[in-house]
């Protein structure tokens, strides 16, 4: 199943490298397509060119020009795969009728096959067997969670955001650290290490919070009172502003 991408920006390339095949692209004058193909193999062509040869569009270029690119395409799109921020499966139908689409919203981490991707359950019927394909496609860059078209805005300040979250939250964990002495080398092995391993417990005790904060933290120890700096500090507020910042 061959893979086309209109756009070929951070989150396009993410994709691209998480499949780690050669690949269809175009951008808008950029460059960057040729500097992806030139990669990964592949070919960095023109839009219509690009859907006339892919099995699978993902729509990857600025929301705002849906329609343009839709009439420059023209009927060559098989099936559409949208990453666009903001826009519904009816407004993809409505761009490209007749054509089977989706609505995904992955994250940066797809690059290293440890995406999670939020994919909007279809809002009428769609080929049952293209679905699993698209998916199982997907599935490949990492964990795929099917959420109500409504909520897919919700999920992407969930996930989409989390890279940028927790590089903020290393940046200060390490310049902490640092103050108080750490070698910064050591800071970032220590502070990334610490948040893989944790991401992993609580996987692994299917996400139960509050069994692993209790597992570290001792009456009155060190770590409760870290904790309760946190809270003092207004983390939770802070992450609910920035729920509210992102989904507007």
């Amino acid at each position: 199943m061959q893979v086309g991408f209109i756009g070929s920006g951070n989150m396009a390339s993410a994709l691209a490298r998480g499949w780690g095949e050669p690949v269809l692209c175009s951008d808008s004058g950029s460059g960057r397509a040729a500097a992806l193909a030139q990669e990964l193999g592949g070919e960095a062509l023109s839009n219509r060119e690009v859907a006339e040869r892919a099995d699978i569009l993902i729509l990857a270029h600025k929301p705002a020009q849906l329609e343009s690119v839709a009439a420059e395409i023209g009927g060559a799109a098989k099936a559409v795969v949208s990453i666009l921020a903001g826009k519904t499966q009816a407004e993809l139908r409505a761009a490209y009728p007749g054509v089977p689409v989706f609505c995904v919203e992955p994250n940066t981490p797809t690059e290293v096959g440890k995406g999670v991707l939020a994919f909007a359950e279809p809002d009428e019927p769609v080929d049952a067997d293209l679905h699993r394909q698209v998916r199982e496609r997907f599935a490949r860059l990492g964990a795929v969670v099917e959420v109500p078209e409504r909520l897919l805005g919700v999920a992407g300040a969930c996930m989409g955001v989390a890279p940028a979250y927790w590089a903020l939250v290393v940046e200060a964990w390490v310049d902490a650290a640092v103050r108080r002495g750490m070698p910064v080398a050591a800071a970032k092995e220590l502070v990334i290490g610490g948040m893989a391993g944790s991401a992993e417990l609580l996987r692994h005790h299917d996400g139960d919070t509050l069994k692993v904060r209790r597992a570290v933290a001792s009456p009155g120890g060190s770590t409760a009172r870290g904790l309760a700096a946190l809270e003092a500090a207004g983390v939770r507020a802070a992450l609910s502003d920035a729920m509210d910042a992102v989904t507007g």
